[in-house]
């Protein structure tokens, strides 16, 4: 599983990083089938959650996330977000699967990142299952493979759509990013991106690729990477 290293957003001056429930809820998926995950990061070292994502953040956003809560009250676990390790560090071939984990972070730290879009190939390539969640397809945008096609040439995906994004701005009263991943994604020729309802689970599998919608799509997908798997 990788997260965004901490960084600043330029479009509102927050400290961003990763989505809570999007780390949390697949990783209990894949602990409770018995995989062991690692939790790495574009940079490396200590990582850092979005605000709204924290279910102890005084908005009330994630209140309900009692997962996320029982991850943060754990050492053992919150252990693991101290000192990541730097997703080029890693022996990629010793995995068998590839979680991108959402959040604000990814839009700076996703976005045109060669290490993180070698890694989508890397995966893709060997047949491995990819998952890429919220705004971490912001990668898929520039993704391109050995001969220069995008990786999600072909193919359907999904991401944060654009209702999403017009009712996150609403609801903190100012944009937040920098450019929206559907107007963006439906740019590009020869792939399909689909959306489904605001804030309901949504999660396509074409291929290896797997792709979620937004935060609530984090569990669905780790579902889906662990059939993938199976066989």
């Amino acid at each position: 599983m990788v997260v965004s290293s901490p960084v600043v957003s330029g479009q509102t001056g927050w400290p961003i990083g990763f989505w809570w429930a999007e780390l949390t809820h697949p990783f209990w998926e894949f602990i409770g089938r018995g995989f062991e995950v690692t939790i790495a990061s574009t940079a490396g070292g200590p990582v850092e959650a979005d605000g709204y994502s924290d279910p102890e953040h005084e908005s009330g956003y994630s209140a309900n996330d009692l997962i996320s809560m029982g991850f943060k009250k754990s050492p053992q676990h919150v252990a693991l977000l101290e000192s990541t390790p730097r997703l080029t560090d890693l022996d990629w071939s010793q995995y068998d699967a590839l979680f991108l984990v959402g959040g604000q972070g990814p839009m700076y730290t996703f976005h045109e990142n060669p290490d993180i879009e070698r890694a989508i190939v890397s995966f893709i390539d060997a047949g491995k299952p990819t998952a890429v969640v919220c705004h971490a397809t912001v990668a898929l945008l520039t993704a391109r493979k050995v001969d220069g096609a995008l990786v999600v040439d072909g193919r359907t995906w999904t991401g944060f759509s654009d209702q999403e994004e017009q009712y996150a701005d609403q609801y903190v009263g100012q944009r937040i990013q920098p450019f929206w991943i559907e107007t963006e994604a439906r740019k590009l020729p020869n792939t399909t991106f689909v959306v489904g309802e605001p804030f309901a689970p949504k999660v396509v599998r074409d291929g290896n690729l797997i792709t979620g919608q937004q935060q609530y799509s984090g569990a669905e997908a780790a579902r889906a990477v662990i059939d993938a798997l199976a066989g």
